[in-house]
């Protein structure tokens, strides 16, 4: 039998579209919430859901209505009556009800819907019978769809009786509880079902049999004291009928509620959204009101603990290092730029510029992919260790356990795996920039002045050499009739020059400073899309799972 909870519920109509929906969007939550949800109540949604689709695939024009109850109550003697045949068999001194036994009524064919219920004593109510033949008439007209079960009794001594009552009343529409005189006060009765069924009121009777053993005063007191125990049971509602399956009393006023039970068609939806109802209460207990939202003040905390640890500054100053060098060995001055090529690398100490590499045994980090950055600082793992547990625990808010704990998994990204992943993240980032139009600008320039120098050194030393041979050699041009053209390209190109790699210093130093800047952005932007990945998405998922689990169970919720 679905598991129930004690508990009353707004009843209304539920239309067979409204159901559907309801059914739809518990079977789309349970999906959803997977493992967050609790296994028991997820389990018995799950399985109220598949009874459900069966069901209403099933439905046709049929209501199924047991006749349940305790041993010696009368079950088989009312089903009887109400078929108006030796249906059921009935013991003289003990119950013999061991199997469940379906009298239907009318043309519709029951046997798909008496399979699925797995019974396997069937009776058809018609008028062949020559010499029942008004009754059965009379019978067929009103209950016209009706699949009366009679129930093995619920507190057989043997369990197998038991076990198949409790499980043909877990898929039944309407329950018909069968009592007597002597045990309409039990406690099974009342504890272990009309309790447990207090929300199920508009789909059950309870019927008060044998009452031709009582006097009319008896018969009175007797339902006042039923009808008291069903108020403390919580089902004040549920409708009390007083038969005798013996004399056939009250059994007219039985079937006439049948017939109106039958007229409206709706048992079979009112059970199932009762069940739904119970299995919503069980549900909507394991989901919070309202989710927790992630601070934007935690995340970035987050991403600058991960920058840190990543050595986001250390890769933008040796970026800014590597600016300078390359600035200087394109626009300093000829005659002392190479001495930049003896000078470190410092984004190749780092394994982080494009340069080719020799491999040797040392190189190895860098071949496998891995920077030579050195590794955070125990201090910096804390506080990475820090702030993403302070994601966690701002995300887990207010969650129930199964949740907070998911969140708790999602957020806890393995030391090693993250420190990969920023690690990669840095690889990955372009450190190095195209070659700015002033290098080769000034690149240019300090040729063209070398050059010039040159030429005027060779100008003298070509005078020197036609001097020693004794050549005539002429004055050389002076400017402005001051200074000599060629001491004038020899100063001049080497002053100017001078002066030029001075002020490409200036000027990459600036550029240094941007390069930095413009490096650890991209670096930073790097780390968020790591802690994104790593951290606040996972979160942010059983977050958002957790929202479209309670909507959904909200949405069904409203249907019914």
């Amino acid at each position: 039998m679905t598991p129930l909870r004690p508990g009353r519920a707004q009843l209304r109509d539920v239309s067979a579209e409204a159901l559907e929906t309801a059914v739809a969007s518990v079977e789309r939550a349970l999906r959803i919430g997977g493992e967050e949800l609790p296994p028991e109540p997820a389990e018995a949604a799950a399985t109220l859901v598949e009874k459900a689709r069966r069901r209403t695939a099933l439905v046709g024009g049929h209501t199924i209505v047991a006749l349940a109850g305790a041993t010696g109550s009368g079950k088989s003697s009312l089903f009887n009556a109400l078929v108006g045949d030796e249906v059921a068999t009935i013991g003289a001194r003990r119950p013999t009800t061991s199997a469940t036994t379906a009298a239907t009524w009318g043309a519709d064919p029951a046997a798909e819907l008496l399979d699925w219920l797995a019974v396997p004593r069937r009776h058809q109510v018609d008028g062949d019978d020559p010499a029942r033949a008004l009754f059965a008439k009379h019978v067929a007209e009103n209950l016209d769809g009706l699949v009366l079960l009679d129930l093995p009794d619920f507190d057989s001594r043997v369990a197998s009786n038991r076990a198949e009552a409790e499980r043909i009343l877990g898929m039944v529409d309407l329950f018909v509880w069968v009592t007597d005189p002597q045990k309409y006060a039990d406690s099974r009765l009342h504890d272990d079902y009309l309790t447990a069924l207090a929300t199920h009121d508009s789909v059950m009777l309870v019927v008060l049999n044998q009452i031709d053993l009582l006097t009319p005063v008896e018969t009175g007191d007797c339902l006042a004291d039923l009808r008291r125990l069903l108020r403390r049971d919580g089902v004040p509602d549920a409708s009390v009928i007083p038969v005798s399956a013996v004399t056939g009393q009250g059994i007219s006023l039985l079937r006439q509620r049948l017939v109106n039970i039958l007229i409206g068609q709706r048992a079979a939806r009112d059970r199932l959204a009762a069940d739904l109802r119970v299995a919503l209460d069980g549900l909507r207990t394991a989901v919070a009101p309202t989710e927790p939202t992630m601070r934007a003040e935690d995340q970035h905390d987050l991403m600058d603990a991960l920058a840190r640890s990543a050595g986001v500054s250390m890769v933008a100053k040796a970026a800014a290092r590597d600016y300078r060098r390359q600035a200087v060995s394109r626009t300093g001055w000829p005659l002392t730029r190479w001495l930049q090529m003896f000078r470190a690398k410092p984004l190749r100490k780092l394994w982080l510029d494009d340069d080719p590499i020799t491999i040797r045994e040392q190189d190895m980090r860098a071949v496998l992919g891995r920077s030579s950055i050195p590794p955070p600082t125990p201090a910096a793992q804390a506080e990475v260790a820090l702030a993403t547990r302070r994601v966690g625990e701002r995300a887990r808010a207010e969650l129930p356990e199964r949740w907070a704990e998911a969140v708790d998994a999602a957020s806890f990204a393995p030391r090693g795996d993250l420190a990969d992943a920023l690690d990669q993240a840095v690889l990955a980032t372009p450190l190095r920039v195209r070659v700015p139009l002033w290098w080769r600008l000034f690149g240019a320039l300090q040729i063209g002045l070398a050059l010039t120098a040159l030429g005027g050194v060779l100008w003298y030393a070509v005078r020197w050499v036609l001097g020693l041979l004794a050549f005539p050699v002429a004055a050389p041009p002076r400017l402005a009739q001051l200074v000599p053209l060629p001491l004038l390209m020899v100063v001049g190109g080497l002053v100017c020059g001078l002066l030029l790699a001075l002020l490409s210093r200036t000027m990459a130093r600036v550029g240094a400073r941007r390069r930095a800047a413009r490096v650890e952005a991209d670096l930073r932007q790097a780390v968020a899309e790591v802690a994104q990945e790593r951290v606040i998405a996972p979160v942010a998922e059983v977050i958002s799972r957790h929202r479209e689990t309670r909507e959904e169970l909200e949405r069904a919720a409203a249907a019914l």
